[in-house]
């Protein structure tokens, strides 16, 4: 997927570094970290002893971002990965401005190695994920990366960007008042936590669908240009990569629904392409869904 180049930029809403210590939540959608969570649990380890998040308390640098002059228009967001992700929290930000009333932008982190948040430290092993007490979405860049070279997935434009809606459609479970479902009830295969994710990767197909059409503040173009059948191959691989029973068996050569937080590849990939076929948002219902391999 490729941004129209005359597009501009706002990264109003982004900071850099570090992040600000502090207060208590659940951080959800760490699509890397199932690999350190499984492990942990694999071997008896308690996961906040490996990400950090016994001490939410220590702040971090907080910075705002010259360092994201650069990235001023769909040409920028085409040629820097970081440019990109903004441009790519931009379009989210007006598909679900034009879908959702009252949608309030969250906050675009970007960072490296660690970063301190309200629902805990993190490093850049747990990979992306959004803070609901913060409502931020932090990113480090070189999970990209990792997503290619660990997980397998392609490491197409919208792969990436795949990536950024899932995690803005957490703020939107947020905003809908739906995110704290995933640590109640049961859990597992058929459990919140996955039916949580689910839902998000739906919200991230929403976004696929309108994305192409939604026009660009201040332009006659919308963000992106239309998608070809290569970009949602992408997404797709991206949504299969990270899916709990590819992570599982690659971590520790067996599945165990009994112990998933995302949802199987099958399913990540399904619940991504309800979203993208529909473009409606409702039809993201996870939680109310009998079968969620069929919707």
């Amino acid at each position: 997927m490729t941004f129209n180049e005359g597009i501009r930029i706002d990264t109003s809403t982004t900071s850099a570094s570090g992040g600000r210590g502090g207060g208590r939540g659940i951080a959800v959608g760490g699509v890397g970290g199932l690999v350190i969570v499984l492990l942990a649990l694999f071997f008896g380890i308690n996961p906040a002893d490996l990400t950090g998040d016994g001490d939410p308390a220590a702040p971090g640098a907080q910075q705002n971002a010259p360092e994201f002059e650069h990235c001023k228009t769909g040409a920028d967001a085409n040629k820097y990965v970081e440019c990109r992700v903004i441009a790519t929290g931009n379009s989210v930000d007006q598909v679900w401005t034009s879908l959702l009333p009252g949608y309030q932008r969250p906050q675009l982190r970007l960072f490296s190695n660690v970063v301190d948040t309200r629902c805990g430290q993190a490093t850049s092993d747990v990979g992306p994920f959004y803070c609901p007490a913060d409502q931020t979405v932090y990113i480090d860049t070189s999970f990209y990366q990792v997503l290619v070279d660990q997980f397998g997935s392609s490491g197409g434009p919208l792969a990436q960007e795949y990536v950024i809606a899932h995690e803005y459609g957490h703020h939107v479970q947020n905003l809908l008042g739906d995110i704290g479902k995933a640590q109640q009830g049961v859990q597992g295969a058929q459990g919140n936590s996955v039916r949580t994710e689910l839902q998000a990767d739906c919200y991230a197909g929403v976004w696929a669908h309108h994305a192409s059409v939604t026009q660009a503040p201040g332009s006659d173009k919308p963000y992106l240009e239309p998608l070809t059948d290569k970009d949602i191959a992408d997404a797709l691989s991206a949504a299969s990569a990270v899916g709990d029973d590819r992570i599982q068996e690659a971590a520790t050569g067996r599945v165990n629904p009994e112990s998933w937080t995302h949802g199987s590849s099958e399913q990540r990939q399904h619940w991504f392409t309800v979203g993208y076929q529909t473009g409606d948002y409702k039809r993201c219902d996870t939680y109310n869904a009998r079968d969620l391999d069929n919707g």
